[in-house]
């Protein structure tokens, strides 16, 4: 398929899991990728599996308003406008509210929050004269609430509603907004979970599906809300779980 020939793609946190895979699977489909992230070597590593003349590294924390307009001109001296723009890049911080400190909830924001903004408020000029389209990474953790992660659903739930606003916003500049939002995923940042049979098993049991999603299910998902094939879809916070978000939270009877 070639559905993103003549398109150039910003993707952040492009260095390893779902963001390492949304990337080649923009390229293999024809696009030209920025690929962003705070670790260069990371950035290399990916870049040496694709095509040259596809691909820019981009080394950048998206947490800085400022590196994030240097990376905005940067990209414009090389490549010029954008099409698509993929805000992925996300930590997670775990504990209880009140145990957790000041630059807990500062890391988590500065990353997952603040960096989105970011990024949207740097590019989506360049997306506006290109009638492209965002696709931001929320998390089925913005649609409802997890134990011990407060500070990370409040981070997602931000981006679930800003996307819905964004894609308000606009919309009648011919610009679309849609973001996914993955279940459990196998990827480095979940490894102590998806390595684990025990933690896996309990996932599994609450899964429709019976199992975790790869880096790859994630990236489809992006390639195709950010196509012509989803011309008519904006707005929208589509769970990518395995059913997950199916349940209303009562135990398997059977």
């Amino acid at each position: 398929m070639s559905r993103f020939n003549q398109k150039v793609v910003v993707v952040t946190g492009a260095g390893s899991g779902m963001g390492a895979a949304t990337a080649k699977a923009f390229v293999a489909e024809g696009a030209k990728v920025v690929l962003v992230g705070r670790t260069e070597d990371k950035l290399k590593q990916v870049a040496e599996t694709l095509p040259a003349e596809k691909v820019l590294i981009a080394a950048t924390d998206i947490s800085d308003p400022h590196a994030v307009n240097a990376l905005a001109a940067h990209v414009a001296q090389q490549w010029g406008e954008i099409d698509i723009l993929v805000n992925n890049a996300g930590v997670v911080v775990q504990g209880l509210a009140h145990e957790l400190g000041v630059e807990d909830w500062d890391k988590q924001m500065g990353t997952n929050l603040n960096g989105v903004f970011y990024m949207v408020r740097a590019f989506v000029p360049s997306i506006i004269k290109r009638k492209g389209n965002i696709v931001n990474i929320s998390s089925v953790s913005g649609l409802g609430g997890d134990w011990g992660m407060s500070f990370y659903n409040a981070s997602k739930g931000a981006i679930t509603n800003f996307t819905r606003s964004l894609a308000m916003d606009y919309g009648r500049q011919g610009v679309r907004v849609n973001a996914v939002c993955p279940g459990m995923t196998k990827t480095d940042m979940t490894a102590g979970i998806t390595d684990d049979p025990k933690a896996l098993a309990k996932f599994k049991d609450r899964t429709p599906l019976e199992r975790p999603g790869t880096a790859e299910d994630i990236a489809h998902a992006v390639l195709f809300l950010a196509s012509d094939d989803a011309s008519y879809i904006t707005g929208v916070n589509l769970p990518v779980d395995g059913g997950i978000s199916a349940s209303n939270g009562q135990p398997r009877q059977a």
